[in-house]
């Protein structure tokens, strides 16, 4: 029994894993055994950036539309770096002036990076 003392936390992580990895595979096996199956000639050809064609695209030709990509990288950034305001407001009263300093300091890194961006025109879609 002293061996579980130890493993306790652990066991309700692996039940925690065991769970989540019994229902991704049940919502799979759902899937296959209720989901419409409806083969077709259309679902048979490749699907290539929103085009299905009779032809695969070579696209050595084509132009790769940028813009979408860097928007949508700086919204991850931004918003992966918001994910950091919500530990700072749990602990706000905990961190006193010093952390609500360094938290102004952040925001404005932020507020900055944002404003370098708008100059550049990243978000003009001409």
């Amino acid at each position: 029994m002293k061996m579980l003392e130890g493993n306790a936390n652990y066991i309700a992580i692996l039940t925690n894993l065991v769970f989540a990895a019994a229902f991704a595979i049940g919502m799979v096996a759902v899937d296959f055994l209720v989901g419409p199956k409806r083969p077709g000639r259309t679902k048979s050809l490749p699907y290539e950036c929103g085009f299905v064609e009779d032809e695969p695209r070579d696209g050595s030709g084509d132009r790769i539309f940028v813009r979408f990509i860097v928007v949508a990288m700086l919204f991850i950034l931004f918003d992966v770096e918001t994910i950091f305001l919500y530990p700072w407001a749990v602990l706000f009263k905990k961190l006193g002036f010093m952390g609500f300093v360094e938290m102004l300091a952040f925001v404005f890194v932020l507020m900055f990076g944002l404003y370098y961006v708008v100059k550049k025109g990243v978000f003009e879609w001409d």
